[in-house]
């Protein structure tokens, strides 16, 4: 009986979903044909969606995004820009900008590559796209520490192992705290020959995910507890920090570095060696992250950036 009644969701999503995506139904006629609310068509939608009945790509028009891909590139030093349609919803937003990104990482991750792993949703999202990959013997290693949240699924280790599992890579973890209390005892753990060897590696990589940071108060760090609500504000405010790149690193509008109370304190991968990785893709979905993604392409650090329509045009217009 459960098995059958099972059968019969699935069967209800996939006609709505052929009703609604393929026959352009509205969901008010859905709503009729079925003797349901308009409410609960789009509750079932969303259902379809998220158990992969239905598979959204959104493919933008290519003169549209070459055209404000090359404005960038001629202002800044990039290798490309992976653009995404804008959408009014947060979550679908992000997965189409991790869409490209896994799309892009199908096209150009070569066997045996070497990816440093950030952490956050935005670079967790690229991991979790639904979209089949091909597969490539790459070695994923985390650019960062773990954070003392078990089970996080943004942590850079989680992330990390769902990436090797996708491209049918390996994982290496880094098995060190991303955050410590001072300087001393991160030197202590940098003297651990393990901690040593697993971050030289990722200093080694070939290629970098990471996630760009902006300042507010409901922010990742904030929730982490390493900044408290207050203290962003003030480093905002007093001390011109305007973002971060991979969760720490942190600068101002014209890209240079500034000092915070996380000092010292984390274990990962700085501006200054993700520098030296020959293809570093920072990710950034969120359209309140136009300034962030500003001061990250001028620290020189970033080599691809993957974001919304919406913020490279609010780029392009800051830097005429």
């Amino acid at each position: 009986m459960e098995k059958n009644t099972l059968s019969q969701d699935t069967e209800l999503l996939t006609e709505i979903a052929v009703a609604y995506y393929q026959d352009e139904i509205t969901q008010e006629e859905i709503a009729r044909k079925f003797g349901i609310s308009r409410i609960k068509v789009g509750r079932l939608l969303k259902r379809a969606k998220e158990e992969g009945i239905v598979e959204i790509n959104v493919r933008y028009h290519p003169v549209f995004s070459t055209r404000l891909e090359q404005q960038l590139l001629e202002r800044f030093s990039l290798q490309r820009a992976l653009i995404a349609l804008d959408h009014h919803d947060d979550e679908e937003q992000r997965r189409q900008v991790a869409a490209l990104v896994a799309m892009h990482l199908s096209q150009t991750l070569k066997d045996n590559a070497v990816v440093a792993v950030g952490q956050g949703r935005n670079v967790a999202a690229v991991a979790d796209h639904p979209g089949s990959v091909p597969t490539r013997n790459c070695h994923f290693i985390s650019g960062i520490g773990g954070t003392h949240r078990p089970g996080d699924a943004i942590n850079a280790d989680h992330i990390s192992r769902r990436l090797a599992k996708k491209f049918g890579g390996i994982s290496e973890t880094l098995y060190a705290p991303a955050y410590v209390e001072n300087r001393a005892l991160k030197d202590a753990f940098m003297q651990n020959g393990t901690i040593k060897e697993t971050l030289d590696r990722a200093r080694k990589a070939d290629v970098a995910l990471v996630g760009i940071g902006d300042m507010n108060e409901n922010s990742y760090m904030v929730k982490l507890g390493w900044f408290t609500p207050h203290e962003i504000i003030d480093a905002s405010l007093n001390q011109g920090v305007i973002g971060d790149v991979a969760g720490y690193d942190f600068f101002n509008a014209q890209g240079q570095h500034v000092d915070t109370v996380m000092n010292d304190r984390v274990i990962g991968l700085s501006i200054d060696e993700l520098r030296k990785i020959p293809c570093v893709i920072a990710i950034a979905s969120e359209n309140t992250k136009a300034m962030a993604i500003l001061g990250a392409l001028r620290t020189g650090a970033i080599d691809i950036i993957a974001t919304t329509a919406q913020n490279i045009r609010t780029l392009l217009n800051m830097t005429k």
